[in-house]
């Protein structure tokens, strides 16, 4: 179901087949293709994961991975560069938030020699849904499906990021919000003591710190510590060797581990709290979209009673969110497609 998007220049009007790169620069991985675009849409030619914190600046990637690509006199040589950021994008300049990198488009450009734009990640996510297929995602809730209006995207991965899709009427115009950076906003007494937990350690508790993959790790912290409760052995291990918050999660829809499924249970409790939140501050009557690295991992926990409960708990505005569509994005590189998008057609 492709999002109607617009675009400075409709895929439709292309004369020309444009190449260029795209990627999506985030704390944990990079992930960058060289694309082909044209009336029909784009085409990814070739594509490569990077381990962000192993590189010194962007550049660094852009460089190694045209050397990838080989020999581009065949007409594959990159006439565009378009990136999304995991962090805000002022005046083609970002510094990143968990990532130590500074960008500038216009050094970039200068150069490379070929154009530069740098968009925030989920801005990107956003123009991707211009590609969207049916495949890619996976319904909670059908709401009214022929609802109008603005739309909502939340995306925990490594940090939370949110965006939004005003509807004109006709199409739909992304932008940027730092809305996972806002505070967080306590309704329980669990919800009290996590906070001044999180408080002591970071100051700012913002909802990043609890909807993300940090966040899995903090909340799991703060049952474990808080209690005195001893990890099993099996898990301590695994926590130590793998990603923890891939752990934690995995461990709680296998059932193997009680707090890892509270930990899990507050998890989607928060992202439901803050969705709910998102879709009433932007009016998205035309739907609420989950994306992110995290969401298609823990389908089984966003399908749970806990969710739809905490999603619908607005009050006075419960009849709104009811009829809100929510649907979670299967597709992880909707970001990157995004920046491709942007970078073919708005640019």
């Amino acid at each position: 179901m492709p999002v109607p998007i617009a675009f400075k220049q409709e895929p439709g009007s292309l004369q020309k087949t444009i190449t260029l790169l795209a990627a999506d620069i985030g704390g944990t991985k990079t992930n960058i293709a060289l694309y082909q675009a044209g009336a029909n849409g784009i085409t990814s030619l070739r594509e490569k994961r990077y381990s962000s914190k192993d590189h010194s600046s962007f550049m660094e990637i852009v460089r190694d991975f045209t050397g990838i690509i080989g020999d581009l006199s065949d007409g594959r040589a990159p006439e565009r560069i378009a990136a999304a950021v995991a962090g805000p994008v002022v005046d083609g300049k970002s510094k990143l938030t968990n990532l130590p990198w500074v960008l500038d488009s216009d050094t970039m450009s200068k150069e490379l020699g070929v154009p530069v734009r740098f968009i925030n990640d989920l801005e990107a996510t956003a123009y991707g849904m211009a590609g969207l297929g049916g495949h890619e995602l996976m319904t909670l809730a059908a709401g009214d499906a022929g609802a109008k209006g603005n739309i909502a995207i939340i995306a925990p991965g490594t940090g939370l990021g949110e965006a939004g899709l005003y509807w004109d009427g006709r199409n739909y115009h992304p932008f940027a919000t730092e809305g996972g950076h806002s505070d967080f906003a306590p309704r329980t007494k669990t919800d009290v003591e996590l906070f001044w937990f999180l408080q002591r350690q970071f100051g700012h508790v913002s909802w990043e710190r609890v909807v993300s993959g940090m966040g899995i790790r903090n909340i799991f912290h703060f049952l474990t510590e808080g209690r005195h409760a001893e990890i099993p052995e099996w898990l301590s291990r695994r926590l130590k060797d793998e990603d923890p918050a891939a752990v934690i999660s995995e461990a709680a829809i296998k059932h193997e581990d009680l707090v890892c499924a509270e930990t899990m249970e507050l998890f989607v409790r928060y992202l439901a709290t803050e969705a709910s939140s998102l879709v009433l501050k932007l009016m998205a009557t035309g739907g609420l979209f989950i994306a992110g690295g995290i969401p298609p991992k823990i389908l089984p926990l966003l399908q749970s009673d806990s969710w739809k409960k905490n999603f619908d708990n607005n009050g006075r505005m419960h009849d709104l969110s009811d009829r809100v569509p929510i649907h979670v994005v299967l597709n992880d590189k909707m970001a990157l497609q995004g920046a491709a998008w942007y970078g073919a057609y708005d640019m």
